[in-house]
């Protein structure tokens, strides 16, 4: 990933989320875009062997301890990172998680709010807390991790969509917000990427449509124009591009990164109830 051309040389970066996946690939195209890449992330262990594992490579890479729903702990960190290097440049609002599979009228109300807290409210906290230190330096670039489902959501996964739709919808406002000071405000939609997340997400789907896990996975790559599936580094470039100066013009816009899929549409069978 060395030879991407967006450098980021200097930069101070936050990535939420980063332990694993789609976080932990962005983490590393940042650093080998020579940003310093601050990893927040809940799992302590996780994000610390994940930093190890970097740092071989000459990255600049810092693991911290986060939980995005918690919005003292949030502001402090950003805060002390900030006063730490005298300014903050990069953050990617990463952190999110996905829903049981199951339809809205099974859904209940703590799955309903564990979802939207971690995925929408963790990153509208992430947002105030780096766009106040943003505004004040006039400069900085945002990018938050929505989802194809943010764009044409797939049934079962309510909370999901309207969780990433918001994300969408927050990236649009702060962009507005924000454009006065210099600082930039940029969503992502990844695709399918065969992360831990979508490992768990087939095999729950796969059980409503009475398919096995590898034919479920194997159709979802049959509908994807570009014919596989992503890989990490596919949305880290893009979120690379949109933190760079490359990007310098660009605000409040949605990168759907999905080789050509817009979604998943189809409907669920109909279900025998007791």
């Amino acid at each position: 990933m060395s030879d991407f051309p967006y450098q980021l040389t200097d930069q101070i970066a936050i990535v939420t989320g980063a332990a694993q996946g789609l976080g932990l690939g962005i983490a590393e195209q940042l650093a080998s875009n020579g940003a310093l890449v601050y990893m927040a992330d809940l799992q302590e262990d996780k994000v610390n062997r994940a930093a190890d594992s970097l740092r071989p490579q000459g990255l600049k890479i810092e693991p911290a301890i986060l939980d995005v729903t918690d919005s003292t702990a949030v502001t402090l960190l950003f805060e002390q990172i900030a006063d730490r290097h005298g300014h903050l440049d990069i953050l990617v609002n990463n952190a999110g998680i996905g829903q049981k599979v199951l339809p809205i009228t099974d859904l209940d109300d703590d799955e309903w709010d564990r979802v939207l807290r971690v995925t929408l409210t963790g990153t509208f906290y992430g947002c105030r807390a780096a766009g106040g230190i943003m505004e004040r330096q006039e400069a900085g670039s945002i990018v938050n991790i929505s989802s194809i489902n943010g764009q044409n959501p797939a049934a079962l996964v309510a909370a999901y969509n309207a969780a990433k739709e918001g994300v969408i919808s927050l990236t649009r406002t702060m962009a507005l917000e924000m454009a006065a000071y210099g600082v930039r405000v940029n969503a992502v939609c990844p695709g399918p990427v065969y992360t831990a997340f979508n490992i768990s997400n087939m095999a729950q789907r796969s059980k409503t449509l009475d398919l096995t896990e590898e034919e479920m996975v194997e159709r979802i790559r049959g509908a994807i124009p570009l014919g596989r599936w992503g890989e990490a580094v596919d949305i880290a470039r893009g979120v690379a591009f949109l933190c760079s100066p490359a990007a310098s013009w660009i605000t409040g816009e949605v990168l759907r990164i999905s080789g050509g899929m817009e979604g998943v549409a189809a409907a669920p069978p109909k279900r025998e109830r007791g």
